[in-house]
């Protein structure tokens, strides 16, 4: 099993930035890729942004491209996204998941966080 727990999340103006933390426990964090998505009120889950084992691989969705990076720190287990120059449709709930590279990006995992609310006023 896999814990997961996001932080950072909260109240931000448009142009502004936060960097969102999932912190891991359980196996070992190494093993997994890692991902993050979200989900806005009314709408399916999107994927967001996932990163390879060892950091080395990383993925983004178009709408994030250029704006967004995710990272990982192994020794503390934690997977990070810095989000600059947020929007208003940016606003959601940001999750992370662990699993496989493709299922991350696929949307697949058994393991997923509880999430944490990003608001982006205009």
């Amino acid at each position: 099993q896999v814990q997961l727990a996001e932080s950072g999340g909260g109240l931000v103006q448009a142009g502004g930035s936060l960097r969102l933390s999932c912190a891991a426990s359980g196996r070992t964090f190494a093993n997994y890729a890692m991902g993050w998505f979200r989900q806005a009120p009314g709408k399916d889950r999107e994927f967001v942004a996932a990163i390879n084992w060892s950091g080395v691989t990383t993925h983004y969705a178009e709408s994030v491209k250029g704006r967004f990076t995710i990272s990982r720190d192994n020794a503390k287990n934690t997977v990070y996204l810095q989000m600059n120059s947020l929007k208003p449709e940016d606003t959601a709930v940001y999750s992370c998941a662990a699993g496989s590279l493709n299922h991350i990006r696929s949307g697949i995992s058994n393991y997923w966080g509880q999430g944490t609310q990003v608001t982006v006023s205009s």
